[in-house]
């Protein structure tokens, strides 16, 4: 009976290690996002996010999540958009493009103050300016123009 019941839970324990070692470690490095970044300049929004949920399962890096956001965010999903910028955000707290982005949100949904918050962060960053904070001024421009 002893021994019956060493061999059942040498088994078990054996089977919980397999079971482990199966699961896909998330990786704290960029993955190749170009196949992604192609999708979205063609702007097939949709198979970016497909393929972006699939890479954040597996990477855990601020370029993926921010890019999920973005992706959302031009299929009208704010919701989930404003969730993947923040977690960019979590990530990298000084990400470029989750702040541009996490602003052009907050413009796009009528809520200015908050934009202006992401563009005083982008001009922290980068006091001499650039790309990102360009985009969001001209973003937050053109909304003050059309209300």
């Amino acid at each position: 009976m002893f021994r019956t019941t060493v061999i059942a839970a040498t088994l078990l324990l054996s089977a919980a290690t397999a079971a482990l070692a199966v699961d896909t470690p998330t990786q704290k490095a960029a993955p190749d996002l170009a196949a992604v970044r192609a999708k979205i300049k063609a702007k097939d929004f949709a198979s970016a996010r497909d393929e972006l949920f699939k890479l954040m399962n597996t990477h855990e890096h601020a370029d993926v999540f921010n890019l999920l956001g973005f992706s959302l965010r031009k299929t009208g999903d704010y919701k989930n958009a404003l969730t993947y910028y923040q977690k960019a955000l979590e990530l990298d707290p000084k990400h470029l493009g989750a702040l541009e982005y996490l602003g052009e949100l907050y413009v796009e949904t009528k809520q200015p103050e908050k934009a202006k918050e992401q563009l005083a962060t982008l001009a922290q960053l980068c006091p001499k300016g650039c790309e990102e904070r360009d985009d969001l001024e001209k973003a937050i421009a053109g909304a003050a123009k059309t209300n």
